[in-house]
């Protein structure tokens, strides 16, 4: 049994958790948040990652969270759907959209249920003796690598001593900021997101959008360059993401109320049903805001210290959050086939790195076409791209507007956890 400390309650930091605790480990999450965060955009659940998710039992629980989104769809400027992508034409987990799509948060709540019933389930094991405890609204201030653990000093909590430390606290990562001594970069992807909840029950009578996740494009304008809005249904209610290209604006991360206005002001002046939309953001309680940015590690792993999803593979489009449970996975299995001796720990790390750091790559391209692709500036651009959509989506050409099929299972996971490693 090892104690091991978690930064980050997110998808990446509750599945690791989980299988963690089914071994037996003391595990701590520490969350700069106050709780878990809750809403947050539909994620998909692609591939192997579909495998893990089984494997944990939450398979059910998944599907039950489904937001009911049945494809995507573009449309223009009138509102008319020009181009449509159902989740079933483009394979199982292809397309802007996958057949299992969850919000985040619903996600979460999913995996921290699950790593509290493997807690409770270890707890009262006559061979387990594990705990999971919470340190939320603290964060990480010091990290230092010694022989045999890890000494770790917090904002709020005492300091104490780790056989592991695992940062999955997302692309602005605290853990390998302060442990990894600038071995990584963060590429700029050219855009700022925002993404919030529309409590406005006219806005799906009046949009159109119905059960599809739909994507509006406006030119440059109002200071920034390209600029979309995405609708999406989400169990009763409905999400709204926006993307817009820029420089960056250097707003404070926890200022949202400045956030709000940077946005208001990007869209004033939208058509379709975005003033409904800016008038919702401001009634939103779960508003999140940031630069887009993929993050290149040259190592997911110093000593004892190892990096997670995001915070060493953030910038894939559509399958961050698979990377995440995959990685999860991986990281588990390969920390309980090891042994306590620093060269043992960092073995596994290597050898967890080692498998997932090609999956992740391999599923971390860009955007097709690249930012003007995804932002065109120009009311031409934007109808070219329509009509060339539009042609795609008739022809068995279609599967070239995602490259996500034959990468989602490139990886050969541990059978550790696995029904044959059950029945043996």
């Amino acid at each position: 049994m090892a104690r091991i400390l978690v930064s980050g309650a997110g998808v990446a930091g509750f599945s690791l958790a989980y299988w963690l605790l089914r071994d037996g480990h003391d595990v701590t999450i520490v969350e700069r948040a106050p709780a878990p965060r809750q809403g947050g955009q539909g994620v998909d659940i692609r591939g192997a990652a579909r495998t893990v998710v089984e494997r944990m039992g939450v398979g059910d629980a998944v599907r039950a969270a489904h937001t009911g989104v049945r494809g995507f769809a573009q449309i223009d400027g009138t509102g008319r759907r020009r181009v449509e992508m159902p989740t079933e034409r483009l394979g199982h987990s292809g397309g802007a959209v996958a057949e299992i799509e969850i919000l985040r948060g619903d996600l979460v709540a999913v995996l921290r249920d699950a790593a509290e019933a493997a807690a409770a389930s270890a707890g009262t094991a006559s061979s387990g003796t594990s705990s999971l405890t919470y340190q939320f609204d603290d964060t990480i201030t010091a990290v230092d690598r010694r022989p045999g653990g890890v000494a770790v000093e917090f904002e709020k909590a005492a300091p104490a001593r780790f056989d592991v430390v695992v940062g999955a606290d997302g692309a602005f990562s605290v853990t390998r900021r302060l442990a990894f001594d600038g071995a990584w970069r963060a590429v700029d992807s050219g855009y700022h997101r925002a993404v919030f909840a529309v409590d406005d029950p006219r806005v799906a009578a009046e949009s159109g959008a119905e059960d599809w996740m739909t994507m509006y494009s406006l030119p440059a304008g109002n200071g920034v360059g390209g600029r979309n809005v995405l609708l999406y249904p989400a169990r009763g209610g409905a999400r709204a993401m926006v993307h817009f290209a820029s420089d960056p604006l250097g707003l404070d991360r926890r200022d949202v109320a400045g956030q709000k206005e940077a946005v208001a002001e990007v869209y004033a002046g939208a058509g379709w049903v975005v003033p409904r939309l800016m008038d919702a953001m401001w009634r939103a309680d779960d508003f999140y805001f940031d630069r887009h940015q993929r993050i290149e590690a040259s190592s997911w792993h110093r000593g004892r210290v190892a990096l997670l999803g995001d915070a060493c593979a953030a910038g894939s489009v559509g399958m961050g959050t698979s990377i995440a449970i995959v990685g999860a996975y991986v990281l588990a299995a390969e920390l309980r086939a090891a042994g306590t001796r620093d060269d043992d720990v960092a073995a596994a790390l290597a050898r967890y790195e080692a498998r997932v750091r090609p999956y992740a790559i391999r599923n971390g391209k860009p955007l097709p076409g690249g930012l003007r692709g995804f932002l065109p500036s120009s009311e031409r651009e934007i109808r070219t791209r329509l009509a060339i959509g539009g042609l795609l989506m008739r022809t068995p050409l279609a599967r070239l507007m995602t490259g996500l099929d034959k990468n989602v299972d490139a990886i050969e996971l541990p059978e550790t956890w696995s029904p044959r490693a059950r029945a043996a």
